[in-house]
């Protein structure tokens, strides 16, 4: 169903994936958005347990086109290092692809707000990130992504690094 990637040197591993989308702390999702054109937006995320999980309004663009067509891509760039004398760059990327919901269960959306707080706000007190969910708890709309497909793929470059 997914496509493999071409230049296979520069896969990589399931494990060097998954830590990229731990780390990481933006990407572009990309959605089927209004007359069959692609809409991409950045977004801030975090990934647990197989899922990514996304916060946004309530209504908007983004909230039409996922009801609308719930197949989605998300990508996240760990490393893009131009390298002018060499006429390319360093990258290390990587795309998960999924179905997006927007989640009705106040547990699955509390759990959602804290992992994206502790992730974005971790040094701050636990009183005030609760203190900042409750604030907006009514009024945002978490989306969940269910990863089906993890590709990544890094510069030939990168590749030879490692193995030397």
């Amino acid at each position: 169903m997914f496509r493999t990637i071409r230049r296979t040197k520069q896969i990589l591993s399931p494990n060097e994936c998954l830590e990229i989308l731990e780390r990481g702390t933006s990407g572009v999702l990309s959605v089927f958005g209004d007359d069959d054109y692609p809409y991409a937006i950045p977004l801030n995320y975090t990934y647990n347990k197989g899922k990514l999980f996304f916060h946004s309004a309530k209504s908007g663009h983004k909230i039409d086109a996922i009801l609308n067509h719930p197949k989605v891509s998300f990508c996240v760039i760990d490393q893009d290092q131009i390298v002018p004398q060499k006429y390319t760059s360093y990258f290390r990327s990587v795309i998960a692809f999924g179905k997006a919901h927007i989640l009705d269960n106040a547990n699955e959306i509390r759990t959602a707000l804290e992992l994206l707080a502790m992730k974005y706000s971790f040094s701050q007190p636990e009183e005030d990130r609760n203190r900042e969910i409750e604030k907006d708890f009514k009024m945002v709309c978490i989306i969940e992504v269910m990863v089906e497909h993890l590709s990544g793929k890094e510069a030939i470059e990168l590749v030879r690094m490692k193995n030397k």
